[in-house]
């Protein structure tokens, strides 16, 4: 950090945002202060004209009003900053042989699956193009916490600024209403554009984030198979049979999507902000030590503990996903038996899922919830044994309805659920043949009633006793 004071005499109008972040992170001062140190502590662009262009987007956000809490525009062009860099076109021979590699997929799918193919037409993507056609999920999954973080922030901040700075400010009140959409905006957009550099397709991360479509990134597919000594047409085959599975699942099982996307939205809604750690930050952090900076943005310093219940969902949202991934592998790796390199394929996708990558830890940070199946292999197991049991079609009857899905619990013994889930629906079918039985008259009036006989000797209700009641002896 340079020494040199800026030029900020009593005749130089001072800048009300330098002034107020001065005041906010430990009232140090913002005199000479580095620029690139606070990119850095917040993870922006070091590069100093990209991240003038992003503060300049952030101070004329802030002068103006906003419909929402958070800043969704400021959150796109955040995306699409992270994004570029080495994003290059998608070039007419990629775009065939994605396309070629879909349709063939979904060819390869059909011996093993009841559920029908799709009329999907193959994409092939670049960064940004991911960008732009998943924003809107990921604006639908994190709005109810980014209302909250918003909210909690901006009033932190309101709370700690002094009295002098509001008389300074003046109009530019209403700036510090946005200031917390725009932190979060910023962030989101950030984690998104960093995970455009990761993910393989659009179901990557095992929902749909874009609906109706099939699509890979042919750079990240690239960048995926480094390493491995796998042939790059053997790779992108093997993850289009994933990305058309995953397709076919979400297609043919309507309510699945909404399902798991109501599940995630419930969870987010159950956060409530610490507001007391918020002021924490707003009080101790120290500008100039840009590592402390970055521990306590990553530790994710706005989410307290999980309550109960959202453990609870958070259980049942982990064991949706795990259903889905484990039927997606399972699946792919039937279907890709003829491709040498398959298993070592399976096994890295498996080991990327369970772990998640730096943008995905960044994310579960900003939303306290991280989206992986880290029950993949017990749910690829499961499904692997009631296709031994119950065949293709009994398998795939399971996503007939939500209330047929496997439970944590059931991937725990996957062998013994088939029996378990017989004996439940031999118990329904009694009932249910009861049921119709009534319905239809079967039950007889003479029919007799089951239940012990009276021990009183006395006549039932409605019955004469033939030695005391016959008129003749009367």
């Amino acid at each position: 950090m340079s020494s040199t004071p800026a030029n900020n005499d009593d005749e130089t109008p001072k800048d009300p945002l330098q002034e107020m972040l001065a005041n906010l992170l430990g009232g140090q001062g913002m005199e000479g202060f580095d620029p690139a140190e606070l990119a850095k502590a917040a993870g922006l662009p070091s590069d100093p004209n990209a991240l003038a262009q992003m503060f300049a987007q952030v101070q004329s956000m802030m002068s103006g009003s906003s419909d929402t809490p958070v800043n969704w525009e400021l959150a796109h062009d955040a995306a699409r900053k992270a994004a570029a860099g080495d994003d290059p076109s998608v070039t007419p021979a990629q775009q065939r042989e994605v396309d070629e590699a879909l349709r063939l997929a979904e060819m390869w799918l059909d011996p093993y699956t009841d559920l029908a193919a799709t009329s999907i037409i193959g994409r092939a993507w670049s960064r940004a193009e991911w960008v732009e056609e998943t924003l809107g999920t990921w604006q639908r999954l994190t709005e109810p916490v980014a209302n909250s973080i918003a909210f909690a922030i901006s009033t932190a901040m309101n709370e700690q600024l002094p009295a002098e700075m509001k008389a300074m400010m003046g109009d530019a009140a209403n700036m510090m209403q946005n200031m917390g959409g725009a932190l979060f905006g910023l962030q989101l957009g950030q984690a998104v554009g960093a995970l455009a550099k990761e993910v393989l397709g659009s179901t990557d991360i095992g929902i749909p984030l874009a609906d109706l479509q099939m699509a890979l990134l042919p750079a990240n597919v690239k960048a995926f198979g480094e390493g491995l000594e796998v042939p790059e047409q053997e790779i992108r085959l093997f993850l289009a049979l994933r990305e058309a599975a995953h397709a076919r699942l979400f297609v043919q099982v309507p309510w699945l999507r909404g399902h798991l996307l109501g599940a995630i939205e419930s969870y987010a809604r159950g956060i409530h902000i610490d507001m007391s750690r918020i002021e924490d930050l707003a009080h101790n952090l120290d500008p100039s030590n840009p590592e402390a900076m970055q521990a306590a943005l990553s530790e994710g310093v706005f989410m307290p503990a999980r309550t109960p219940d959202q453990e609870a969902a958070l259980s049942k949202l982990e064991t949706a996903l795990a259903l889905v991934e484990g039927w997606v592998d399972e699946l792919t790796f039937e279907a890709a038996s003829n491709l040498p390199a398959a298993a070592a394929i399976r096994e890295t996708i498996r080991r990327r899922r369970a772990t998640g990558g730096p943008a995905e830890h960044a994310f579960g940070s900003l939303v306290g919830l991280e989206l992986r199946p880290r029950r993949l292999r017990e749910a690829a197991a499961l499904w692997a044994s009631l296709k031994e049991q119950r065949g293709i079609v009994g398998r795939d009857a399971i996503w007939a309805h939500p209330d047929l899905l496997p439970t944590a619990a059931d991937l725990d013994d996957a062998a013994g659920f088939s029996a378990r889930r017989s004996a439940e629906d031999a118990s329904e079918a009694d009932v249910d043949a009861a049921l119709a039985k009534l319905l239809d008259g079967g039950f007889e009036d003479n029919e007799p009633l089951k239940h012990e006989p009276q021990e009183s000797g006395e006549p039932e209700p409605g019955k004469q006793d033939p030695d005391t009641d016959n008129p003749a002896d009367l």
